[in-house]
């Protein structure tokens, strides 16, 4: 078991349960997924920039990414329906709490001028959100092979219902947000 999950089971669950007064354990609200999502809009004009954000993205999950295809035409952008235009990868069991470890304990603290990620993210119904501005902040990747930048949309899905609920599990999770 890893260490995230072992912290949930045993730290997290009990203050929840307190926090919010659930009645039963499998009440207390975990993580589902998350889902990270690279858009390449460049690869319209250089399809082999495509290839490097899903080799980049295999090597920071560790798993093998999923190409996104167009699902509208877009004349303004020389877009077509069907044509492959980013990759995402949905992680769930143990990559998943190994990603959230690697995220919250390695890249996060290695972006520039990080104070903290916004509370903000959240939709609604306890999932969050949050963007990151470049893949060099992962350890995985060596700076030398980067050809460009890219930037990547990381979605956590929990079963929380409520934002309150779902900013409480991930802090006690070890997300850094910063106080507003």
């Amino acid at each position: 078991m890893s260490m995230v999950k072992e912290k949930y089971t045993n730290e997290v669950v009990p203050t929840m349960m307190k926090e919010f007064s659930y009645s039963n354990r499998l009440g207390v609200p975990r993580l589902l997924k998350i889902v990270v999502n690279m858009g390449v809009g460049d690869a319209i004009q250089n399809p082999k920039l495509l290839d490097a954000a899903v080799s980049e993205l295999a090597q920071i999950t560790g798993q093998r990414p999923v190409v996104t295809k167009a699902k509208k035409s877009i004349a303004a952008f020389k877009l077509r329906t069907g044509m492959s235009i980013g990759c995402k990868v949905t992680l769930r069991g143990e990559q998943m709490y190994d990603f959230f470890s690697r995220l919250v304990n390695l890249a996060l603290p290695r972006v520039r001028d990080f104070r903290g990620v916004s509370p903000r993210g959240f939709d609604g119904r306890g999932n969050y959100s949050l963007g990151l501005k470049e893949q060099l902040v992962f350890p995985e990747i060596d700076y030398d092979k980067v050809e460009q930048v890219r930037g990547m949309d990381i979605v956590i899905v929990t079963s929380a219902h409520t934002d309150e609920e779902g900013l409480r599990l991930l802090k006690l999770m070890g997300m850094p947000f910063r106080e507003q």
